[in-house]
């Protein structure tokens, strides 16, 4: 089983996906069924904070004591960890007055599995996340510090749920580094503002510890996904730059009429998913020197979808001021709709030679008015606009030496 879950993890498809969760399910089943065997049970306490129910073993509203095959009045708290749900469990872990309450070969047993099958969980393809586990292990840890600190200084009015709540603090910011955030959480689920001060401290002690060793954990998963991610600030040595320094690579463009198997051969040998539009035009007359000029920005997934309906013309000369030709009918208002051409693959179009050479009005589908930089832009300043104007494109245009009044 491990052997085929490692290899559904090299495998990439939807079949391979599934029988991964299934096998992490599987595991996570056998230890939350199998591990509270290990546990010896315990002798109920005397109170358990709700005299109108009946005492240990619990049902009901506060399931934490659990009768896991144990005689009667007592109860296995391996068991009331893992088969409560995680609310429950940390409302368990986190309440006062349960000095003793769990062992300390269960928490130790019950921390190292949670830990471990977070990080297997973490990752594959289910809706699941790292937030409550880590407030369960974290919980769960300082419960056992709590516990060590009793056994070393002995029995003192220090009670083992604030211990865990500051653990849990722990976890949280030394993982997610989140300060703020995490101590309104936090003082939400105690409502007890005299704690303020030890989870402040707690939670600024962990974030410097993990920023002393790497990133966050939803950073470093970032990394590891190779997923494409703009810093909230730019590099230092962006500002030394222009935005003409950052282009790389000959510039690919279609004229406003563009062959057909021009276009096709551009999509199959890039990756890009916008591209501009020029087209020349005389200079007013005055001479036979033909002027670029710059149309707009046309995307892929509408090359696409032209390419697909086979929106032709049979002759460059006819502008898109005219009326064209064309094998089908499609209305420009379908390219604009969100998500058109997004499924749509350059492979799946086959066209024969006669279509080939043809001719597509690119004008109808041109976005004319693109966000541009001029090249001698601050690198940093280009950064900054892309970054927070969410932008997919930004064209960088060439300083025009002419002035218009």
């Amino acid at each position: 089983m491990i052997v085929w879950w490692f290899y559904c993890c090299i495998r990439k498809g939807n079949c391979a996906k599934i029988a991964q969760a299934i096998v992490v399910a599987l595991i996570t089943s056998v230890c939350s069924f199998g591990l509270p065997w290990l546990a010896t049970c315990q002798p109920c306490p005397t109170t358990i904070g709700f005299p109108d129910e009946p005492k240990c073993p619990t049902h009901g509203r506060t399931p934490n004591f659990k009768a896991f095959h144990c005689p009667a009045n007592t109860y296995n708290d391996l068991a009331g960890l893992f088969f409560n749900t995680n609310d429950d469990t940390i409302r368990n872990l986190f309440s006062k007055g349960t000095n003793g309450e769990f062992a300390f070969s269960s928490l130790l047993i019950y921390l190292v599995t949670a830990y471990s099958l977070a990080l297997l969980t973490y990752g594959i393809a289910v809706p699941s996340g790292l937030f409550v586990p880590a407030i369960l292990c974290g919980a769960t840890y300082g419960r056992i510090m709590g516990m060590a600190m009793r056994i070393i200084y002995g029995p003192s009015s220090m009670d083992e749920g604030i211990y865990a709540l500051l653990g849990a603090a722990s976890f949280l910011g030394g993982s997610m580094r989140m300060t703020v955030s995490l101590c309104i959480i936090l003082l939400e689920l105690t409502n007890n503002l005299s704690l303020l001060p030890l989870i402040m401290l707690v939670l600024l002690v962990s974030k410097t510890v993990g920023d002393g060793f790497n990133d966050a954990v939803y950073q470093l998963h970032v990394q590891i996904k190779n997923i494409p991610f703009l810093e909230e600030h730019p590099l230092s040595f962006m500002q030394h730059l222009t935005a003409r320094d950052a282009i790389t690579g000959p510039l690919v463009w279609f004229s406003g009429i563009e062959r057909v198997g021009t276009i096709l051969e551009v999509l199959c040998s890039t990756k890009h998913n916008g591209f501009p539009v020029i087209d020349n035009t005389f200079n007013d007359g005055k001479d036979e020197r033909q002027q670029p000029i710059f149309c707009g920005l046309v995307l892929r997934s509408h090359l696409l979808v032209l390419l697909k309906k086979k929106q032709f013309i049979e002759n460059r000369d006819w502008g898109h001021n005219n009326l064209p030709q064309v094998h089908g009918c499609l209305s420009s208002a379908e390219f604009a709709k969100p998500g058109s051409g997004k499924g749509v693959k350059i492979h799946d179009i086959h066209l024969d030679i006669g279509e080939e050479e043809m001719f597509l009005d690119l004008h109808p589908i041109t976005n004319t008015s693109p966000y541009t930089v001029v090249e001698t832009m601050s690198l940093a300043k280009a950064y900054i606009l892309f970054r927070q104007l969410g932008l997919r494109h930004l064209c960088v245009m060439p300083k025009s030496s002419e002035v218009y009044i």
